[in-house]
């Protein structure tokens, strides 16, 4: 069911003001940056190892990632696993009672089809499934 831990979501204020501590202190490579609208969020692209990390900054003020920054301030976001078949996946989660944020995947970052399962039915932790095709 679950490839690897895709990515992990780290919400920033600012790319230009984070970006030197993972690039320059953390020698992370940037893989690249990309703005993804329908989410009204920049995206800077991290390699951690097998791992990415995607820092997310808002371009907008109502933007999911603002509203997560003002209510909680800069930090981890969320958690992406790497899955097959992201409709199976969905649909064995509200099998099991797992309350989706998304019924159906949406294209995300990197043309990835995405999904997000409601925190309050993971312990807090807002996981977002990623199904990345080719």
């Amino acid at each position: 069911m679950i490839k690897k831990v895709d990515h992990i979501g780290i919400a920033v204020r600012s790319l230009e003001t984070t970006l030197p501590f993972y690039t320059e202190v953390l020698k992370l490579p940037l893989i690249g940056i990309e703005e993804v609208e329908s989410q009204k969020v920049r995206v800077a692209f991290l390699k951690a190892g097998e791992t990415k990390l995607e820092l997310l900054e808002p371009t907008t003020q109502d933007s999911t990632i603002a509203q997560f920054i003002e209510k909680r301030g800069e930090g981890m976001h969320h958690i992406a696993l790497g899955v097959n078949s992201i409709e199976e996946r969905i649909i064995e989660m509200k099998e099991k009672g797992i309350r989706m944020i998304d019924e159906e995947p949406r294209i995300g970052a990197g043309g990835a089809h995405i999904a997000f399962m409601h925190p309050k039915s993971a312990s807090g932790v807002l996981v977002e499934l990623c199904e990345k095709k080719g």
